[in-house]
């Protein structure tokens, strides 16, 4: 018998699909989102488990499952019997800040295996961009059959941002936005999660601009009809619905609520007009990777982050 495949993939959906679709390997389902919170080049020490136990139940009441993780991670330990490791991750933030951390964690446990990547995101045909577990069954096997390679060059590169974003220099990452690689969605990746930090002018970063623009532009009835139109307009960041849930929240001193509409209040225009910095009103200080969220504003002027004062 030949050595298997080894999969990582996004979450316990897709793991889900592609055994129902009888893809041949082993699975390990990597179920963090790092998109948001602390973190660390080192993603298997104790220092980095505290510190996401910490913020996933301050900020979502999620209890972090410390022996799934790491029984995950151990699969990681012994992978003598397989050819080739395959990497299931989409074309959003969520997902490729989950992608670099894990083949920075791959190399730091000196997996030799060639790196293949499948990575979904324009479809022929299709309109919007589509995750894995969007794609039809053709779809995806279509995706599987022309899997990326990664390059030395590629893994570098991944482990590069992953520093980067661990550290405290993020504005770093504008040298990589530039950068050829098989990741052909990270330059907007990367460019929308510089936009995460609250612009210079308003304090609003850009989903939050986006989220008073649809209150402003449709006639939104509740947060579940707000939150429907943010999940599906939401461009390269690939949040849930606890995560935009969250913004959402944050978001209410700019709008009046009725059992039959949403609305801008005063407050909501005038940011939207650029009128008043409102970043510390809003008071968002979710930490990305290496850094506080309310430590730096993001200057289009300059398309850079500027330390705030």
């Amino acid at each position: 018998m030949g050595k298997q495949t080894f999969h990582i993939t996004n979450g316990s959906s897709l793991t889900n699909y592609l055994k129902e679709l009888n893809i041949e390997g082993d699975f390990l389902t990597w179920q963090e989102m790092l998109c948001e919170g602390p973190t660390e080049v080192q993603v298997d020490t104790k220092s980095f488990i505290n510190k996401r136990k910490e913020f996933l139940n301050i900020y979502y009441d999620i209890e972090f499952n410390e022996e799934e993780y790491l029984f995950e991670i151990q699969k990681l330990s012994n992978l003598d019997d397989y050819k080739e490791i395959v990497l299931w991750f989409e074309y959003d933030l969520f997902c490729h800040i989950n992608l670099i951390a894990v083949i920075s964690l791959l190399q730091q446990k000196h997996v030799k295996l060639p790196y293949f990547l499948v990575c979904s995101g324009r479809v022929q045909g299709e309109k919007n961009l589509k995750g894995l577990t969007e794609l039809s069954s053709g779809q995806l096997f279509c995706h599987y059959d022309n899997k990326q390679l990664l390059t030395p060059e590629d893994i570098d590169l991944a482990i590069s941002v992953w520093k980067t974003y661990c550290g405290t220099d993020q504005n770093l990452l504008k040298n990589y936005i530039i950068q050829k690689s098989s990741f052909k969605y990270l330059t907007n990746c990367l460019k929308a999660h510089l936009e995460r930090f609250p612009n210079l002018k308003s304090g609003l970063d850009v989903l939050e601009e986006n989220i008073l623009t649809i209150i402003k532009d449709r006639n939104i009835k509740s947060r579940n009809h707000l939150l429907g139109y943010a999940l599906n307009y939401q461009g390269y960041y690939g949040y849930g619905d606890m995560q935009i849930s969250r913004i959402i929240e944050t978001l209410s001193i700019f709008f009046s609520e009725d059992d039959e509409k949403i609305a801008l209040n005063r407050k909501g225009h005038e940011a939207l007009l650029n009128h008043h910095n409102y970043s510390l009103e809003i008071g968002n200080n979710i930490t990305f990777g290496g850094v506080e969220r309310l430590s730096f504003q993001f200057s289009k002027q300059q398309n850079k982050l500027i330390k705030s004062i």
